[in-house]
Formats: structure tokens, sequence, C-alpha cells
């Protein structure tokens, strides 16, 4: 992802064609560096959501209002005063800087028109909204900077506004092929970075775009490309810029499974194994993009604690899984000794008084061995130590079975409860999570005084996809989930699908009688894969099998099925193509 100079363009060209000619009706400031603003335009009424935030700099239309506070400070004062009811006359960008100008044009006390220019620069850190007169003269800006801050550029009222050096970058919205061709092959860096380093308003993602498009490694060296080959990169590269400047957008978002990844108001050919998702409007494009960030970011965080008491429960028990198949490796030699016994109460009478080993033929395997001896015993005395020492290995063995059992089976629960966490989407999800770990004593539950009267935590819902051809596949993303979709929501014939030997959702399609197409089976593989541990992997393992091939011991845990009749297919985790069923 990328709010770089071709984002701000794109912009600049929604916002020009909705704003120009509209009166602001409305100027509050929500928050300490962010202002919205109505705009009523025609029969039209617009919000346009500007933020000056160092962390998410960002200028968008939106349909969403916020409250103003109760006491407005006083850069929003400052702006009602000057340019409330004012109209935009124009939304300029220089070059392909990542600010934008608002000409605004208002009567002052006077009665007579004036024009103000109202600054949005979307420079990460450096962000910052400033309000001047057409002179350039800073009247104020929403963050002050004096000399103590910054020695170079000071944004302070009375100062002149300019823009702020762009580390001798060439603009290249106004620059020749020839131009261009010195700014990026004199840079001895790879040829992308020599891009977006050499010229304003590249991202790296855009600079990698333009070497793919010209079909040159954005790695490789600016300066080992053939005479040809800087040819056609620089051509590519003024098309590229002719595009932008003419206003041939096609915003979109590029998701890799649901995961929203990158965006741009340009195709990024060079992501050719991520959905492309189009947008007729950059803001609607911005406003869902970062939405869906936030609430998976939200739900990371939400996740925190639970995360944190898993892995180390996991770690627990997986330490606890080594050093018992230590113990249980330690055992095998039991049958050793056992035979040690019966060869010495077999050919104990030839041993030497004093001996320390002897030699026995061993009528199992018709070989023969060693067997060490205790010179301080007799040859009876150390057949009963190796037959108490065979016993009580025994013993440790059987023990060590039912052991084991156990704790195999708590390492794969609590893993599967880890990838319930990285496939949790809402808070209802995290809830249900919590609940299986409180109902299994792996967390304490919470006690509200008095008698417990907890109630049930409402079903987080399943995953319902449609495929093209109309079929209906559920997902289930935690433990309880999967034993809804698998013994609820499931019937004999239809089929279940399951990432094999690793933690994962179980995934159903409703058959609904009929014989599924190939590409269904496909699609089912291709959710198994993706929600699943194996979600990185570029392919996955998935076994299939009718729902009525399915048993789930008793007792068992959650989600715990076994099978014996199954079907195997490879996958690779990719869930592009299929629609997500919002009920």
């Amino acid at each position: 992802m990328a709010f770089d100079g071709f984002m701000v363009r794109a912009i600049r060209q929604e916002l020009a064609e909705k704003l120009t000619g509209g009166r602001l009706a409305k100027i509050i400031q929500p928050e300490a560096d962010a202002l919205l603003l109505t705009i009523k335009n025609q029969s039209e009424t617009f919000r346009l959501a500007i933020s000056a935030s160092p962390s998410l700099p960002l200028i968008y239309l939106t349909d969403e209002n916020q409250p103003a506070p109760a006491s407005a400070p006083n850069f929003c004062m400052l702006l009602r005063k000057h340019i409330g009811g004012g109209r935009i006359l124009s939304v300029s960008q220089p070059g392909l800087e990542r600010i934008l100008s608002f000409e605004i044009e208002h009567r002052n006390e006077l009665g007579d028109l004036v024009t103000r220019f109202l600054r949005v620069e979307l420079m990460g850190k450096y962000s910052n909204i400033i309000f001047t007169d057409p002179d350039n003269v800073i009247i104020d800006a929403i963050r002050r900077v004096p000399f103590h801050v910054s020695s170079v550029r000071e944004v302070l009222p009375g100062r002149t506004w300019f823009i702020p050096d762009t580390q001798n970058k060439l603009n290249p919205a106004d620059a020749s092929e020839e131009d261009l061709g010195k700014a990026v092959f004199s840079k001895p860096a790879p040829l992308a970075k020599a891009i977006y380093t050499s010229l304003t308003g590249f991202s790296p993602q855009a600079a990698e775009e333009v070497c793919f498009r010209a079909s040159i490694d954005g790695g490789a060296a600016a300066e080992s490309l053939t005479a040809p080959e800087k040819l056609h990169l620089i051509h590519t590269l003024h098309l590229f810029l002719e595009d932008a400047a003419e206003g041939v957008f096609s915003p979109a978002i590029y998701y890799r499974g649901a995961v929203p990844e990158a965006y741009a108001p340009f195709e990024l050919r060079h992501r050719t194994e991520d959905r492309r998702v189009p947008y007729d409007s950059a803001s609607r494009l911005l406003v869902t993009f970062y939405a869906e960030k936030e609430k998976q970011t939200r739900i990371r965080q939400k996740s925190t604690d639970l995360r944190h008491i898993t892995g180390t429960l996991l770690e627990r028990a997986s330490k606890k899984l080594s050093l018992q198949q230590k113990q249980m490796k330690d055992t095998e030699k039991r049958e050793t000794f056992r035979i040690y016994g019966e060869l010495l109460n077999t050919y104990g009478y030839s041993a030497e008084e004093g001996a320390r080993s002897l030699e026995a033929l061993n009528y199992y395997t018709g070989e023969t061995i060693t067997i060490p001896l205790d010179p301080q015993m007799s040859a009876g005395e150390n057949a009963k130590h190796y037959f108490a020492r065979y016993t009580k290995l025994k013993r440790t063995a059987a023990d060590l079975e039912c052991r084991l059992v156990q704790t195999r089976e708590e390492v794969s629960h609590l893993e599967s409860i880890r990838t319930s966490l990285d496939l949790a989407e809402t808070e209802a999800d995290l809830q249900q999570i919590r609940d299986e770990l409180e109902t299994y004593g792996y967390v304490r539950r919470k006690h509200t005084g008095g008698k417990q009267n907890r109630k049930k935590t409402a079903a987080a819902p399943v995953l319902h996809y449609r495929t093209r051809t109309g079929y209906d596949i559920y997902v289930g993303k935690n433990n309880y989930q999967n034993e809804q979709v698998s013994f609820q929501i499931a019937s004999g014939n239809d089929w279940w699908f399951h990432a094999k030997n690793m933690p994962g959702s179980h995934v159903i399609v409703k058959s609904g009688g009929r014989e599924l197409p190939d590409s269904v089976f496909e699609d089912a593989g291709r959710l198994a894969a993706w929600y699943s541990k194996g979600r990185q992997a570029p392919k996955v393992e998935i076994d299939y099998t009718e729902r009525k091939n399915l048993r789930k011991p008793g007792g068992a845990k959650p989600g715990f099925v076994v099978y014996y009749t199954n079907y195997s297919l490879m996958a690779p985790p990719d869930i592009s193509g299929l629609e997500l069923v919002t009920d």
C-alpha cells in the first residue's frame, strides 16, 4: 500500500470534479490534527475528511459525519472566520507532490472578495494543514513548527509557505525522457530504488510496477542495463506518467485471500497472485481499505492476551511432550533387561565368581551376546536385578503411553486454538476462543461476585461462501464453529474438507444431493488451505470425504473428528473468485 503522489493525483481529480464551485457549509475539527469540511455543491452535499496524523495522513470524501467538539479549537475558529461559506475555486497538486491546495474565495469584513489557500500536506510525520494568503504568507497551521523543531522550514503565522525540500528529487511531471534517464540511471542502486529515490511522487510500489511493465527486474542495478533496456524503461516510465497526467486511473484494492494487502490508483500488474477488487472512487477505496485494516489491527490487539496465554501453554505442553518422548525412548531397553535376566537364569551357572560379564547364546536370535554383571552379586542376584529393572520400565512405559496420548491431545488442541486466533475476524470469534480456554481449564473464569450467573456467549456466525456455480460452502473459524459446521449445518451427503495433518477449519460443501463439479472441489480445497495453518505455503494437501464418513470419538475435544475413507487433493491457499455471503 502507498499513499504516494499518484494516489494524491487520483484524489485531486475526484475532489476537483465534485467540489469545484461548492460552498463550505460547515467546518469542524474533530481531532487535534484533523478537519471535516461539509461542502454543498448544487444539489449535493459532500463531506471531506482531512487527517494530518503523522501515522496515517489521509484525505477523502466520506458519508460519515462526526460530532463537533464542545469548544472549537483556535485553528477551526480561524478557518470559520476566513473561509466559512466560501466557494472552492480549484483543487490543485504541485507536480506529483503529496500536497493538495484548495483555492477558496470568500468575502471579508468589508464585503470584498478575497482568496485564501488551504494547503494539505500528506507527508508522513511532516504532515500538516496550512492556511495561507495568495502571496503564500502563512496565516496559521493546524500544527505549528517553530525554529527549535525545524530550522529549515518554520511553519508559523507570518512565515512564507513553500514546498518542503524534496531531497534533490526531480519533478517527473514536467521532465523530458532525457531528464528522466539522467535522474534514474545516475543512481548506484537497484533499479526500482533508483526510480523512487530520484523522482518525486513515486513509492516503491509504483517504481516496481514501472519495472514490471518494462519487463525488467526491479532489483537489477540501474547502471547494468543495456542501452535498449534503458530506452524501453524510460519510454514505459513516460507513458506511465502520461496516464497520470491525463487522469487515467483505475483504483483497486488487492487482496491476498480475505486480507487487503495493497491499493493503488492504477493497475498493479506485478501483483499477479492477488485478487483485484476495482473501485469507481479513490475515496471509497481508501475508506474500505483502512476500515478493513483497522478491523484486523483491532482484532489482533484484542487477541494479544489470548495469544500470550496460548503460546505459553503450548510451549509448556511441547516441552512436556518432548520430555515424555525421551523417557519413553529410555524404556525401550526394558526388553534387553528381560532377556539378560532369562539368559542368566539359563546360563548363570557358567559365570565365574566376581566376573564382570558373561557371554551367552541368545536363543531368540541365535547370536552370542555379552551380559554386563555386577561382580559383587551372584549370577542369580544379577538376574533378579535385571528383572526388577525390566518390571519398573514396563510399568513406566505403560504409564507414559497414557500420558503421551493426553499430552499429544493437549498440544494438538492448543495448536488448533492458536490457529483459531489467526483466523478470528470478530470479537465474537475471540469470545468463543476464550470460552473454550475457560471450559478446558486453561484460563480461570472471571467471577463477578455472588452466585455465578454467566450468560452464554452468542454464537459467532460461521463463514458462508458461494461458488461461481452457485454451491454454498460453510467454513468454521474455531473449534466450536468447526463442530457447528460439521455436525449441525452439514448433512450426510455433503462434502467435508480439511487441511491434512495440521490445524485448520472444517469446510462443508452443501451438495443438495447433486454430484459436485470438479471446480467446486477445487474451490472448497482452496478455502480449506486458506483457513489453515498452511496459509503461507504455496500449496496444501487437503483431505476430503462425505460428511457421513466423519466420526467424533466420545469425550473428544470440540472440532476433533476421525475418518477412515477419504480422498486427497493439493490446493493453493487462494480464495479469489469466491463470494462471501453476508446473511
